[in-house]
């Protein structure tokens, strides 16, 4: 019985090359996927109509708690001096995912990652007025 558990304890030199190439090929995979960041910042931006219905949803769902203004409400502020050094990458996530245990909701099933990335992009500039 002893012998069964130490087969199944130690892991095989197959095996364990191949967790290692399977961990490595992950590795590889994320360093390779380019960072939100960098699509924002290559002008990765939706169509016009798309634009102009996220502008819509983000000024009346988003402002509906963080005030219409975004000068925080329910939600906090999210005008450009609040977003101020905050990585883009994390409040990217935060849009997409939502909070956990906060009334955040994730907005995955209405936008894309790189949607999320734009809207906040935006917020960080000043929320435009119109889908122009």
């Amino acid at each position: 019985m002893t012998e069964a558990i130490a087969v199944f304890s130690r892991p095989s030199a197959p095996r364990r090359l191949a967790a290692a190439l399977l961990l490595t090929g992950l590795c590889a995979a994320l360093l390779a996927a380019p960072p939100a960041r960098a699509a924002a910042e290559a002008g990765v931006s939706p169509a016009p109509a798309r634009r102009a219905e996220i502008i819509r949803m983000v000024r009346q769902d988003c402002g509906s708690c963080h005030g219409m203004t975004f000068k925080g409400g329910l939600g906090p502020a999210l005008t450009p001096e609040a977003l101020a050094g905050k990585p883009m990458e994390s409040l990217a996530a935060t849009v997409f995912y939502g909070r956990k245990g906060t009334p955040m909701p994730p907005w995955s099933s209405m936008l894309s990652e790189a949607e999320a990335t734009w809207v906040v992009q935006q917020l960080m500039r000043g929320f435009p007025d119109s889908g122009n």
